[in-house]
């Protein structure tokens, strides 16, 4: 990305068809820190990391509840992400005032990319460098929406956005098959797992991610510091013993191949496939 003559102004095209100031406002998204969402029949996972600018400061807020059946995560420009969920739970109260019931989720992901869309053909405006992973559960099911700041929106089984997402989605891509029949408990784990992937190296802690869900019979929260933890420290019980386990076997074939001289061979090749 640099700087060109036709990138000072949003509604201005470039000869190549493209709108440079959307592209910037994008590239922003994927400078902030990562946002997951994952989604079964029943429930919905998000999960983002904490990232603060400095270590004597407290990190930015990236989950938002809009209303008991909706919430979001964001990556991206905060202050952006801070002011369109205020319009969502604008919207969400406006609707339930006036019908008497919930504001679909997919109606107010269709709301808010027409706003987003406002912002790419108005030469005063600039668009929201921020993105939201929506989620929501209405009578046509659990639902996880992406709002791009061109102003298009996908529905997702699963997906991740921000920096070094490129590790999340591809754990997401070779699991997102099982997340339908998913429970709740394997969903947070996944998310859980997903989040790791994007720290390259660093250390799970509760203090750097933030987990919340939303589902039937349970409205969208997110879960404390405390509870987040005894996740963390159960999905680590449960994925260390795996390693030690196929010692014993290892070394059985090994004894064997040692006693059966020529069955040896056998027993080593199915390990280095």
């Amino acid at each position: 990305m640099f700087r060109n003559q036709y990138d000072t102004d949003v509604t201005t095209w470039s000869p190549a068809g493209r709108l440079f100031q959307v592209e910037y406002a994008m590239e922003a998204v994927k400078q902030g820190s990562a946002a997951i969402g994952l989604r079964s029949r029943a429930h919905v996972v998000l999960a983002c990391v904490n990232k603060a600018n400095s270590e004597l400061s407290s990190h930015q807020k990236k989950i938002f509840k809009v209303d008991d059946h909706i919430g979001l995560a964001i990556a991206g420009l905060t202050a952006d992400g801070r002011v369109l969920s205020r319009y969502m739970r604008s919207e969400c109260i406006n609707y339930s005032f006036t019908y008497e019931s919930p504001l679909p989720v997919g109606r107010l992901v269709v709301q808010l990319a027409d706003k987003a869309q406002v912002c790419t053909q108005r030469s005063w405006k600039r668009p929201y460098g921020v993105g939201l992973l929506v989620a929501g559960l209405d009578e046509s099911g659990a639902h996880l929406y992406y709002n791009c700041p061109s102003g298009n929106y996908f529905e997702y089984q699963a997906f991740a956005i921000g920096s070094r997402s490129q590790a999340a989605k591809t754990y997401l891509e070779r699991r997102f098959e099982n997340f339908t029949d998913s429970s709740r408990e394997d969903l947070i784990k996944d998310a859980l797992i997903a989040v790791r992937e994007t720290l390259q190296g660093e250390t799970l802690k509760s203090s750097i991610c933030t987990i919340a869900v939303v589902g039937i019979g349970e409205a969208f929260h997110t879960l404390d510091q405390e509870t987040v933890q005894q996740l963390i420290d159960a999905f680590e019980i449960v994925a260390e013993p795996e390693a030690p386990a196929a010692e014993p076997d290892a070394a059985a074939e090994q004894g064997e191949g040692a006693d059966q001289g020529a069955a040896a061979d056998q027993g080593v090749a199915p390990m280095d496939i």
